[in-house]
Order: C-alpha cells, then sequence, then structure tokens
C-alpha cells in the first residue's frame, strides 16, 4: 500500500472487554462547552493559517458517492487530487507534489480510480458493507469488502449495525466488525459509527471503543447521509476515546470526521481539536483524515487570497 498508513503498526485489536466502557459517564455540556471553545483560543493568521490549510488538503479524502457516478467523473476527481490546488496558488506557497490523502468511490468505482490514480501514490478508499445503511445480510457485507479490495481499494470505509449500540449488543457489534476486518486483509479498515444515528455521546464513546476492540485502524463519525453528521462535541468524544484507548493497549488509531463541513474554517476547527486533545502526531494523513470534498473549494479560494490578495470567482478553480 504506497500510502504515509504504513508510518505505525496497525491496530490488531484486543478481546471485547465491556469494562472499558460500559461505566463510562459522558457528560454532554461540558462537552459541548469544550468543543464551543476549541477556535476561540487558538488564532491562526496569515503564514501559520495557509499552512494549516494546507495540511488538510493533505489529509483529505476525496469522494464522489454520488447513484450517477461514472469512470469519468472519478477521472475527473483523481485529477483533483493529483493537483488540488492551482499551479499558480503552489507556487505562491512555495510547494510542489502536496495530493490528497486519499480517493474514496464506491466498490464499482475503485477500478477506474486505482488506474487513474497509477503512479501517484494516492490510495483508494472505497465504502462498503452495505453504505450507507448498513442494513444487508453480513455475509452480502463482507463479500462486498472482498471485492472492492480485489479491485485495488488500499482502504474500506465500513458501516456499523446502529441496532447493536442501540440496544448494548456489544458482542454482535464486536464479532461483526471483526469479520469486517478480517475480510479486509491488507487493506485499513475505517469504522463508520453513523453517529447521528446513536442518540447519545455516551454511545458514541462506547461505539468507538468496540470499534477500536475489534480491531479498525481509524473511527470515523459519518457516512455524510445522516440527519447529522460530523459535530465538534461528537468528534471530541471519539478521540477521547481513541486517547483512552491508547492508554490501555499502546496502539494508535485514526480520527476521520465525515459530512457537514464545508469550508476552510471546518478544516482549522478540527484540526485544532486534534492538536488540543492528540497533538501534533494526529495532524498526519496516517492518522486523520477529512472526509468533505466540498471544502477544498474554500480552501483553495483562502489560499488564493493568501497567495494573490484577492478572491477569485468559483468558476476559476476546478471542480472537486
Amino acid at each position: 500500500m504506497a500510502s504515509s498508513t504504513d508510518i505505525h503498526p496497525r491496530n490488531p485489536g484486543v478481546p471485547l472487554d465491556p469494562s472499558w466502557f460500559e461505566r463510562i459517564a459522558v457528560n454532554t455540556p461540558a462537552a459541548e462547552a469544550r468543543a464551543a471553545i476549541l477556535t476561540t483560543r487558538r488564532s491562526l493568521k496569515k503564514t501559520y493559517q495557509a499552512a494549516w490549510l494546507v495540511n488538510a488538503v493533505r489529509c483529505m479524502d476525496l469522494t464522489t458517492l454520488a447513484g450517477d457516478d461514472t469512470p469519468a467523473r472519478v477521472a475527473r476527481l483523481c485529477a483533483k487530487a493529483r493537483a488540488p490546488l492551482a499551479p499558480h496558488i503552489l507556487e505562491g506557497l512555495g510547494l510542489e507534489g502536496l495530493t490528497t490523502g486519499a480517493i474514496c468511490v464506491y466498490p464499482t468505482m475503485v477500478g477506474a480510480a486505482v488506474r487513474a490514480l497509477e503512479g501517484s501514490g494516492i490510495p483508494v478508499a472505497s465504502v462498503a458493507t452495505g453504505f450507507p445503511a448498513g442494513l444487508m445480510p453480513l455475509s452480502l457485507r463482507l463479500a462486498e469488502i472482498e471485492y472492492a479490495v480485489a479491485e485495488g481499494a488500499a482502504e474500506i470505509d465500513i458501516v456499523i449495525t446502529r441496532a447493536h449500540v442501540l440496544q448494548g449488543n456489544w458482542q454482535a457489534l464486536y464479532d461483526e466488525i471483526a469479520a469486517m476486518r478480517a475480510a479486509c486483509g491488507p487493506a485499513h479498515m475505517k469504522a463508520i459509527l453513523a453517529t447521528g444515528d446513536l442518540k447519545t455521546l455516551r454511545n458514541v464513546y462506547m461505539a468507538s471503543m468496540v470499534a477500536m476492540q475489534a480491531g479498525a485502524d481509524f473511527i470515523k463519525t459519518s457516512t455524510g447521509k445522516e440527519g447529522v453528521n460530523a459535530t465538534l462535541p461528537v468528534s471530541l468524544t471519539m478521540v477521547r476515546a481513541l486517547r483512552d484507548y491508547g492508554e490501555r493497549t499502546g496502539h494508535r488509531v485514526g480520527f476521520k470526521p465525515a459530512g457537514g463541513m464545508k469550508s476552510a474554517k471546518d478544516a482549522l476547527a478540527w484540526q485544532i481539536l486534534m492538536k488540543e486533545e492528540l497533538g501534533t502526531d494526529w495532524l498526519r494523513p496516517d492518522l486523520f483524515r477529512l472526509g468533505a470534498s466540498s471544502m477544498l473549494a474554500d480552501i483553495e479560494r483562502q489560499l488564493e487570497h493568501h497567495v494573490t490578495g484577492r478572491y477569485a470567482s468559483s468558476t476559476r478553480h476546478a471542480m472537486a
């Protein structure tokens, strides 16, 4: 896998142990208050802001998950992944070779993405397991993973059965995710928790911990299709679960917020969260991804202003 995800050992998982999370209480008002002040405590201006925005591009999973996707659309997205910023912006920043963290597509589009990205080193991620609802027999969900990996996917974004969380059926959730992890083989697995469907931050914490015990390499907030997607309080809860898991096991697990993030300001907010809660190590593509393709247009616009002093019309920038 030609990706920075090889920098640290994968999470092997551990046996299910509910004692790690069943007695956990999450203070929702406190989490909301902490999230609200995160972006007010750190001011990023000029060159520093530009550097953080460039890093957001580096950590972005550029995504198309539409019913009318075609190989041509995927090829266009891959071209944008290879060159996410206009040449004059890169030149003004003194950069070269910048790419996005990955491309994310449906399983049937993986082959087209792999061909379009040949030689770039950019990994192809595929959603699987009956995305976005995940309400398919487990055997079919595992077969979908195996198909995507055979097509060349280096990363698999799986969805969990939300009912297992809502019913507190941790063994069923663990067994499901562990089976998916095994089906991924060498491909890294991101476990989408669909946090907007989980009702409480305590459920979010417990689902995060079970996913990591079952061997998830990343935990991800949302499919982008729920009524509520990534929020800072949810993300705060998940990264604190990451921290707790790491302290118990010594293993690092990545984090991917997805859905609902559209602006350069959002890109800064989630990076500040990672910096404040987990440190600079989690500002790398092997441990942090942003699932927000529409965010790239605003980042490019802000970086053009940094380089030229002017905001360009959106028609001047290639679509993501």
